[in-house]
């Protein structure tokens, strides 16, 4: 058995808060995907596609913030799967970053649990650079 992951982890217990636009209060739910065009999460109720959301996860700094509209919604067994692709086109190269910090900081914790080490933000992210960056999605090509 190999001793490092050949894949990337995806982070899944990332917070998202969105909001409805309209003022409907603010829920936090499980990020479960960041991509160039959107994001994806979980939800307890359903969202019709079309609705505009604002979408912010302050888990990184400066958190990310951005309007999106619902391209669709799933029932699942243990709620909905919303996914949200962006309105302004700029917030794609920032979902790129968050989605890196997010895989870095789920990084840290695989190492913590996997080799006992405590790895600060820096080191985390030199380490993950040097394992993964060629393997991350869009990432360097030839």
């Amino acid at each position: 058995m190999s001793e490092h992951r050949s894949y990337i982890r995806h982070p899944s217990d990332i917070p998202v808060e969105f909001r409805l636009e309209g003022g409907e209060s603010a829920s936090t739910t499980p990020l479960a995907n960041v991509s160039r065009g959107g994001v994806s999460f979980t939800c307890d109720r359903p969202i019709a596609a079309g609705t505009v959301i604002s979408v912010c996860i302050e888990f990184v700094q400066p958190r990310f913030e951005a309007r999106g509209r619902v391209a669709w919604c799933h029932e699942e067994d243990d709620g909905y799967s919303i996914g949200v692709t962006f309105l302004d086109p700029r917030d794609a190269y920032r979902a790129r970053m968050v989605e890196q910090v997010c895989h870095i900081e789920q990084y840290k914790k695989d190492v913590r649990e996997r080799e006992g080490r405590t790895l600060d933000g820096r080191t985390a992210a030199l380490e993950w650079i040097r394992k993964y960056a060629a393997k991350f999605p869009g990432g360097s090509s030839s």
